[in-house]
């Protein structure tokens, strides 16, 4: 058995390339499935696509949920770069038209009708590959710079599966999905640390004089909780500065792109409501809090 076949056993079955392709429907249906069960919010934010792009979607999302945890979810770096390398072989040959992996079968009708590029596509690699190498960021310009690979181009796709491919759109939704990524990173700092990685800026910690110790021992120190402040407080201005886009697109993105934006913000309230002491306990969005979203973003497409 080939290095690359053994690290695909580091991962959920279905997630390994096929030896012979399936059908489009199958892969669709695939698509769909891997969407509808590995997040939860994904169903939530349906309901209120138009239908027609509902599968473009479900193509979109499952290419990044398997490239994200080819990066994520082995254990094993030396593994995820092969599988890396692996699934950009796959993702080249969507593009030349010859692909084997259900998700890049269907997402070759996806590229074709709404003319995506594929470095699109290559850049959310490019940012999983980073995570395997580089585990510290000095500066926050440095945080800024891996986000434009890890979660600005998500907010590209989303905009070109709707139309869109001017700038101004663009630099927006890059703020909002910063923001979101930043969100995420708050939220999950000793998740993160387990896995070797610190996405806080060292020169926040010298700054506020915060330890690797303190994260490492899970100590919310009265300097790390005024640290996490700032941070929180750095990702609302983020925030902020996107909101402007909902103004700029459709009535249905706009509902799609609150519940998201919301969602971080949530996610962001939740810190602060538990003093910011992130270590050991991660802030979460309760299902009810989660309900009432969704529940806003149902009346507001009815005004």
């Amino acid at each position: 058995m080939s290095a690359v076949n053994q690290t695909w056993s580091h991962l959920p079955a279905e997630y390994a390339i096929p030896a012979r392709a399936p059908s489009v429907h199958d892969a669709q249906s695939y698509c769909e499935r891997l969407a509808r069960t590995h997040y939860e919010n994904f169903s939530v934010a349906t309901w209120f696509l138009p239908k027609r792009l509902r599968q473009h979607f479900f193509n979109v999302y499952a290419y990044c949920r398997i490239s994200d945890d080819l990066g994520d979810e082995t254990g094993d770096r030396e593994a995820s770069l092969l599988l890396l390398d692996e699934w950009e072989a796959e993702l080249n040959a969507c593009y030349e038209g010859s692909p084997r992996h259900p998700v890049l079968i269907a997402l070759a009708g996806t590229v074709r009708e709404f003319e995506i590029s594929k470095q699109t596509f290559s850049d959310l690699l490019t940012a999983f590959r980073q995570d395997q190498t580089v585990t510290r960021y000095e500066a926050f310009d440095d945080l800024l710079g891996y986000c434009h690979y890890s979660a600005n181009p998500v907010g590209h796709l989303v905009l070109s599966l709707c139309g869109y491919r001017d700038s101004e759109r663009q630099q927006l939704s890059d703020f909002t999905c910063t923001a979101l990524q930043l969100a995420n990173f708050w939220q999950d700092v000793s998740g993160d640390y387990e896995k070797g990685r610190i996405y806080l800026p060292l020169e926040d910690l010298k700054r506020f004089r915060v330890s690797e110790d303190d994260i490492a021992g899970q100590r919310n120190t009265p300097a790390f909780r005024e640290m996490m402040r700032f941070e929180v407080e750095r990702a609302r201005e983020w925030f902020d500065r996107g909101l402007p886009l909902a103004g700029k697109v459709s009535k249905e993105l706009a509902i799609d792109l609150e519940l998201f934006s919301r969602g971080g913000q949530e996610i962001l309230n939740a810190i602060e409501r538990q003093s910011y002491a992130v270590l050991g306990r991660r802030p979460a969005i309760s299902k009810s809090r989660k309900l009432a979203l969704a529940a806003r973003a149902a009346l507001h497409k009815f005004i």
